[in-house]
């Protein structure tokens, strides 16, 4: 483990990212733990002085009550340094303003975080610099392996922090908690008794003005290579002997290496969809091409799912599908693992014969475990039933909890650079079938569950 980061610096201060997440994140965080001491610089090519920035981070910790002594000594010696994040100069000056081991957070666009990565190989970096960037980790499996050999020169790997919010300390550790701690679930965490395993991150929200963004990106890119692959992994993994950095993220490289497209074919384990007019919660919502900023040119998908098959004696012929869309009639967010049929009823009871299914959703993070009983009025018919429980919300926003372990230089909950690598590999043959027009872009109206001819999940 590195050592703990006594400044942080936000590069992108002035955007969306920052004043949304990051700020309100650290707001709780020292709300959460009042002993903890840091220093916070925001840096960005706007026009501030130190009193507008305070007037932001005032307004964004505001919104999640933040209050308490280390929150007033961080308002009171927060400052803003005006830059370029690509010039060398520019940066150069700004970390030799910073006291102690600083962090640099890239709350930047990926092209600009690599060209401001650029600028800071020109000249020598303080001792201890950590590195935070969000995804994507490049734009495909070579310009990933490029990005890393980039940022391997700068500073060692494990003061590296490829941030991805999924991560937080609360969801991972619940799914674990869920299949390691319980005999009557850790044995049965296999092919031999699982049928199936849905990873769904449906939304209701659509492009809410991130076409600049999410027009190269597309559902596939901005939510399956980059997040469900993660859960998919934690969910898959061998069990880790400890939660250290070191073991956690070996577990989840070994599965990630061993996760190809269902069958090798892409054609065939892939769907993608992008929605048409409709309406949602009563307000009419534009077809995504007709969206400000879209270039329907493009035929980027806002609902996607992929199949995947994990290459180990402990998931031989399960499949893993994820999927994620946007604009659909219902927000669902959660990972279903079905269980196989059970292998014989008793000749004389009726109704229920559903596999069981354990459901494990996400914000907000709960379980319910789903099986068959006797009837409560005929005990012959059997019936549904739900077993549920409420993971509780946690200490800290997911935001929190990914800033807690780059300030405590902690990267367990970050992606290592092998992972992300894994990560392109495994969704560039869809990419591939997709571009090559291999794959039908289908149509569902907004407000819909999707297309009418897709299967539904879970």
């Amino acid at each position: 483990m590195t050592q703990s980061v006594d400044t942080l610096v936000i590069l992108g201060a002035s955007g969306d990212l920052t004043s949304r997440l990051l700020l309100p994140a650290i707001g709780q965080l020292l709300t959460d733990q009042p002993d903890r001491a840091f220093a916070l610089v925001g840096s960005s090519s706007d026009d501030l002085d130190d009193d507008a920035w305070r007037k932001i981070v005032t307004a964004s910790f505001a919104t999640v009550d933040a209050k308490g002594d280390a929150v007033e000594r961080l308002l009171a010696g927060t400052r803003y340094v005006k830059g370029d994040a690509t010039s060398a100069d520019d940066l150069k000056s700004l970390l030799a303003s910073v006291d102690g081991v600083p962090a640099l957070y890239f709350a930047l666009p990926p092209a600009v975080t690599a060209k401001a990565c650029d600028a800071l190989g020109t000249f020598d970096l303080p001792k201890g610099l950590t590195l935070a960037l969000e995804k994507p980790f490049g734009t495909d499996r070579e310009s990933a392996i490029r990005l890393n050999a980039q940022l391997a020169r700068l500073v060692p790997e494990d003061q590296i922090h490829r941030v991805d919010h999924f991560l937080g300390r609360s969801s991972v550790l619940n799914i674990l908690g869920v299949r390691f701690a319980n005999s009557i679930l850790e044995p049965l965490w296999d092919g031999l008794h699982i049928q199936r395993v849905d990873v769904i991150y449906d939304e209701t929200l659509a492009l809410e003005g991130r076409a600049r963004y999410y027009d190269g990106a597309g559902a596939l890119i901005d939510m399956i290579q980059s997040h469900l692959l993660q859960v998919m992994a934690v969910l898959a993994m061998e069990p880790p002997s400890t939660l250290g950095e070191a073991d956690l993220r070996d577990a989840k490289q070994l599965v990630l290496r061993a996760t190809k497209v269902w069958n090798g074919d892409p054609v065939t384990a892939s769907r993608r969809a992008r929605y048409a007019a409709g309406e949602i919660d009563g307000a009419a919502l534009p077809a995504y091409a007709d969206e400000s900023g879209v270039d329907p040119a493009r035929e980027t998908e806002t609902l996607a799912e992929v199949t995947l098959q994990v290459d180990t004696w402990r998931w031989k012929g399960v499949p893993f599908t994820l999927r994620s869309g946007k604009a659909l009639g219902g927000r669902r967010r959660e990972m279903v693992i079905t269980f196989v049929p059970a292998q014989h009823v008793p000749t004389g009871m009726t109704g229920a014969r559903e596999p069981a299914q354990l459901r494990l959703m996400f914000a907000p993070d709960s379980m319910a475990f789903d099986i068959n009983i006797n009837g409560t009025n005929n005990p012959y018919e059997l019936e549904r039933a739900s077993l549920t429980a409420d993971f509780g919300p946690g200490a800290l926003l997911a935001y929190g909890e990914v800033l807690e372990g780059i300030l405590d230089g902690d990267p367990t909950l970050s992606v290592r650079a092998d992972t992300a690598v894994e990560c392109w590999r495994i969704v560039e043959p869809v990419l591939a079938a997709w571009h090559d027009g291999r794959v039908p872009l289908e149509e569902y109206p907004a407000g819909s569950e999707g297309p009418e001819d897709w299967a539904p999940l879970g």
